[in-house]
């Protein structure tokens, strides 16, 4: 297999890099920057001249593409075609440039479901279930790919996780253990306990999340499983867990004290943080200062501000094969380690 991963600078790319590398295949990187760790082929997918050339010249051979390449837009018509056009960009230059291409792995989110337009959405959800009216990012890519497939040699599968979980960030601070983990050093840095920062009714549904190691190695099951041709599968931990329950936890896991929980905006509430946390990182010796390079403050408000359960059924990709599980409060312990290893979070 000789694998390119677009968005490789991301958690998901980073897990799915770290599975292919142990599977034994030939992994490369694509995305606007070299990626620290991952041979890289730099390349803006926006421009499909630039695409092209970048391809011709470093992934010819490609047979299978891992795409979890992302460029957000609060427009959501305008992030529709935007990402559309970047996937089509990219699978142009491949064709052009003659890779064996053999199947396409695209990475989509809950919110094919509709949860980011406030709708209350049936769970389990299934992948089955009923579209909702677009623009919605993941229905434009997947109706091209579908469209694509038709006349092409190569064949796609798509996985849906849901809050991804690392011990990574590769300068994509979109994460929350790293949100959780940098909450917890700035609120111990002012001797304050752990109190849970989004809305009371968050703080008790159910979620999930999806470990990247796990996706990690379901992606190289997607790779190359047969039978699987054009189907979508749910990936999560396999298990469900409420704040309420796990807050706890995770003070215990930084031996801390909790309190009720405060609804705060955190965008806005720790905007002025960086003097704290730049007095963190000189005591701990951290690798990066810059808190804003370390957590993305408006994905942590999206997660705990998420007022209705998130649950996705996972029995169709048991039933077609992929089996493998995890413990969500391990995973996001064992991101913890990671991220501490890695002096990210003291």
């Amino acid at each position: 297999m000789k694998a390119l991963i677009a968005g490789a600078s991301g958690i998901i790319g980073h897990g799915a890099h770290e599975a292919l590398r142990e599977h034994g295949a030939q992994v490369k990187g694509l995305g606007r920057r070299p990626v620290e760790g991952i041979d890289t082929v730099t390349a803006d997918l926006t421009n499909a001249e630039e695409t092209l050339n970048a391809i011709r010249e470093q992934a010819a051979g490609t047979t299978h593409l891992f795409y979890a390449a992302l460029a957000p837009d609060s427009d959501l018509a305008v992030e529709a075609d935007r990402n559309g056009q970047m996937l089509d960009n990219l699978l142009d230059a491949l064709e052009q440039a003659g890779a064996p291409l053999e199947r396409v792995v695209i990475y989509q989110g809950f919110k094919i479901y509709g949860i980011h337009l406030g709708t209350k959405v049936p769970t389990p959800a299934r992948e089955s279930d009923p579209s909702h009216m677009p623009p919605n990012i993941y229905q434009a890519q997947e109706a091209m790919l579908a469209a694509r497939a038709e006349t092409a040699n190569w064949d796609y599968v798509v996985l849906r996780p849901d809050v991804v979980v690392s011990g990574n960030i590769n300068g994509n601070p979109m994460n929350i253990a790293t949100v959780l983990g940098t909450f917890a050093a700035i609120s111990h840095e002012l001797g304050i306990p752990l109190r849970y920062p989004g809305s009371e009714t968050a703080y008790r549904v159910l979620m999930q999340i999806t470990d990247a190691a796990l996706l990690g190695d379901a992606s190289v099951w997607a790779a190359e499983a047969d039978g699987i041709s054009g189907e979508a599968f749910n990936i999560t931990n396999g298990d469900v867990f409420r704040w309420e329950r796990l807050w706890q936890d995770i003070a215990n896991y930084f031996d801390m004290e909790t309190a009720s929980p405060v609804p705060l905006t955190l965008a806005d509430h720790m905007a002025d943080k960086q003097p704290v946390w730049q007095r963190i990182s000189q005591k701990y010796g951290l690798a990066e200062n810059d808190l804003e390079k370390v957590v993305q403050w408006g994905f942590g408000d999206f997660v705990f501000n998420t007022e209705t359960d998130v649950i996705s059924d996972v029995n169709k990709i048991y039933r077609y094969g992929f089996t493998p599980r995890m413990d969500s409060r391990q995973s996001l312990f064992a991101a913890f380690d990671r991220l501490r290893e890695r002096k990210i979070i003291p």
